[in-house]
């Protein structure tokens, strides 16, 4: 929403009216949750895509067909190889065992290697698969994990989108605090 500059209201889980409201308008009370009218979605990757195409300007995914099955395909396998388990265990006030911590710093590394070339993770502009994956980098200390030199490529793909003004404004308090 941030990188549309798109005017909306947010709510956040914790209230209990909140909760009431979203158990009924989601069949699964899950977050996020996007009113626009009369449509109710929820998932974020349906949200993502539906803004896209009801806010064409920035485009957020790539405009061919190709380009778009591509951020399709790493969006999904980022959330099955890395969100999806995160999310969960950061839902059930569990840390991230060793086995995850080092998938995903294997995963990472391998990634960093990607912006020998180019400025974000489909090419020189950003797309909705940066948008996926910034708030897993921001989380990354946090979660103790500390890239090698190696790394360092990613590190700088990181600082770029943490500069954004958008990202900066998408950021909860609670997120705030993660980073010094």
């Amino acid at each position: 929403m941030q990188e549309k500059i798109a005017e909306c209201d947010f709510r956040y889980l914790g209230d209990e009216n909140v909760e009431q409201e979203l158990a009924e308008l989601n069949p699964y009370g899950e977050s996020p949750t996007l009113v626009d009218r009369d449509l109710v979605l929820y998932s974020a990757v349906v949200i993502n895509e539906y803004l896209d195409e009801r806010l064409p300007h920035p485009p957020l995914m790539p405009i061919d067909p190709v380009g778009r099955g591509r951020a399709r395909l790493l969006i999904s396998r980022l959330q099955r190889d890395w969100l999806d388990n995160l999310q969960n265990r950061l839902a059930a006030g569990q840390k991230l065992d060793q086995k995850s911590r080092k998938v995903l710093w294997d995963g990472l590394l391998a990634m960093s290697q990607v912006f020998a070339n180019q400025e974000y993770l489909l090419g020189n502009d950003l797309t909705l698969v940066d948008c996926y994956v910034a708030p897993l980098l921001w989380r990354l200390p946090s979660l103790g994990i500390n890239l090698p030199k190696q790394g360092k490529r990613l590190e700088d793909y990181s600082k770029r989108l943490f500069a954004r003004r958008s990202f900066q404004d998408s950021l909860s308090e609670a997120e705030r605090e993660l980073r010094p």
